[in-house]
């Protein structure tokens, strides 16, 4: 793997966590929070939310930056919502801050394919573009049930101050 992609895998691997482990972390967050399992469930479909409206319209607002800058600020973004999701005071901060820590989620994979295929020799541009995705695979595979780990044996808020 050229170690060029490896920022871009390691992005996928911090939005591929914070997508998934939400769903471990439901009763933990739930207690935590004080509020049902059903309402916690809320956090998951806020996340959905951002990642449907943020795709198209990062892309949009960003068409004219070097892709570069956009990924860096796509995951400044994504940084900050996790760290605030970490210190949420109440379930209503909790909700926005996945809102917006979802926002930076498809218009990262959008232009980031299109980096690893920039980066890519000729002919490998589909195997770039597999290694940035890789790092779903790896969150899913490590992280996603370290992360659940962590939440249930100490505190869910340090999982997402991990991803952040």
């Amino acid at each position: 793997m050229k170690k060029s992609l490896f920022p871009l895998m390691l992005g996928g691997l911090g939005i591929g966590t914070t997508e998934f482990v939400m769903m471990g972390l439901l009763p933990d967050i739930a207690s935590g929070m004080k509020i049902s399992i059903p309402e916690a469930g809320h956090m998951i479909s806020s996340y959905a939310l951002g990642v449907v409206i943020g795709a198209p319209l990062l892309v949009l607002m960003s068409g004219s930056y070097p892709p570069k800058k956009i990924l860096i600020g796509l995951m400044i973004v994504f940084t900050a919502f996790n760290g605030l999701s970490a210190f949420a005071p109440s379930p209503f901060t909790l909700l926005l801050a996945r809102f917006f820590s979802g926002l930076p989620h498809g218009a990262f994979f959008g232009v980031g394919s299109v980096v690893a295929s920039r980066l890519a020799d000729k002919g490998k541009q589909a195997q770039a573009i597999s290694m940035m995705f890789a790092g779903l695979t790896i969150a899913n595979l490590l992280l996603v049930p370290i992360g659940t780990w962590v939440g249930h044996h100490f505190l869910w808020r340090y999982t997402f101050g991990i991803v952040a």
